[in-house]
């Protein structure tokens, strides 16, 4: 399976979108500043995230999630989750 996540850095609100097979792994290593990209903005919450077979629709969707409509989609989506 890969995994499509959404986290909530819980210092600054911002949200970190990405994909990965191992899901546990993957947030154990944002959680202890193992990740470049988060690394200055732990800790985080994950607020969600879903399960796909294929891996190419994994990246396709992390991609479009991190686009203007896939944005307003994840705020119309998680609208009671985010403060």
């Amino acid at each position: 399976m890969y995994y499509v996540y959404i986290l909530q850095s819980l210092k600054d609100k911002g949200l970190y979108i990405g994909y990965t097979q191992d899901l546990k792994k993957r947030l154990k290593e944002h959680q202890s500043k193992e990740s470049f990209s988060t690394k200055g903005r732990a800790p985080f919450l994950l607020i969600h995230f879903q399960g796909f077979m294929s891996k190419e629709d994994a990246i396709a969707t992390e991609k479009y999630l991190k686009t203007t409509r896939g944005w307003e989609r994840i705020h119309r989506m998680l609208k009671n989750t985010l403060t």
